[in-house]
């Protein structure tokens, strides 16, 4: 189940609850194994032992929603990811990870109705342990806020849940309140200037089969710039088959060009970028969004290893 966005926390009879900074998993769970899965399916449990060996501690068939995290240290979580066994195992004790629960979908082989009732079975459920708690919550809008006032400490904002409502896969029945205007941007192409180093990231976002191009981010140390064009090199791609091969920003906007902002191109002009194939995903702050694209140039806050790339939309907008 998913989240729509909000500025404000609605209000009415719902619960609160923080929105972690990590990775969303679902946890199926029985006495005999353990299968993490993320958003989009990938298999997880290899990467965080220790996360398993709680799990089944709890010595019960449940199916659980939730997220890893690393408290406070989102970095830190990404390089869990690691494919040799023997990082896995280090990093492990180095920077355990914690499953914090936040529904519970299935117990013992039977799925669950309202929320409400959910949360009062993975209260008796899931005990608070330092490798797997249950999620706080509150109905009172003042602690929400205060949540609101802890982003950056592993907090990414609020989420809010209809004490009735049930669990919808793939609905956004929930509402996320985030005070910052973030999105998960692809980005599909870059701007090279001597050195060499990136000038500028492209970034789109998908509507239907067009990916659309939304705007840049351009504010990068020196250092920044050159580590960047290593990272994104291999993914340096070929124009034709590109989603942007036959021009972007080729409609007019509302208040032309704006100082920072990526022009319009077309194949009839000189290749000024270079296309990337649009698999990377980069999380951006930005302010305005005027006819579909930023009005300046977005602030790159980190990638999103844990995105796919289609799922970069213009609802997130």
């Amino acid at each position: 189940m998913l989240a729509a966005l909000q500025r404000e926390l609605p209000t009415g009879r719902f619960l609160y609850e923080p929105k972690w900074d990590g990775l969303r998993c679902l946890a199926f769970v029985t006495p005999a194994a353990v299968d993490l899965r993320s958003r989009h399916g990938k298999p997880l449990a290899r990467y965080f032992p220790e996360v398993v060996a709680a799990l089944q501690a709890l010595g019960r068939e449940v199916v659980l929603d939730g997220e890893i995290v690393v408290p406070g240290d989102f970095e830190a979580l990404l390089l869990r990811t690691h494919p040799a066994a023997s990082r896995v195992a280090r990093l492990a004790e180095e920077t355990p990870a914690t499953f914090v629960a936040f529904d519970l979908l299935e117990l013992d082989g039977v799925a669950l109705g309202a929320f409400g009732d959910r949360r009062r079975a993975l209260l008796e459920v899931v005990p608070s342990l330092a490798r797997i708690q249950p999620t706080p919550a509150t109905e009172d809008t003042a602690v929400a806020t205060r949540w609101l006032d802890q982003l950056g400490s592993g907090i990414d904002g609020v989420v809010a849940k209809e004490v009735d409502g049930l669990y919808q896969p793939g609905k956004r029945g929930w509402i996320k309140v985030k005070r910052a205007r973030t999105a998960d941007c692809v980005v599909a192409g870059v701007r090279v200037r001597p050195g060499p180093e990136v000038s500028s990231l492209l970034l789109g976002l998908w509507e239907g089969g067009e990916l659309r191009h939304v705007g840049v981010c351009s504010q990068f140390t020196a250092a920044r710039r050159r580590e960047l064009l290593l990272e994104l090199v291999a993914l340096r791609a070929p124009l034709q088959g590109h989603p942007w091969e036959r021009g972007f920003n080729l409609e007019r906007s509302p208040i032309g060009r704006l100082p920072g902002s990526a022009g319009r191109w077309d194949p009839t002009m000189t290749q000024d970028w270079l296309p990337l194939a649009p698999e990377r995903v980069a999380e951006v702050t930005y302010d305005h969004v005027d006819d579909q694209r930023f009005r300046h140039p977005a602030h790159f806050l980190r990638w999103r290893p844990d995105r796919e790339a289609r799922s970069c939309t213009f609802d997130q907008l």
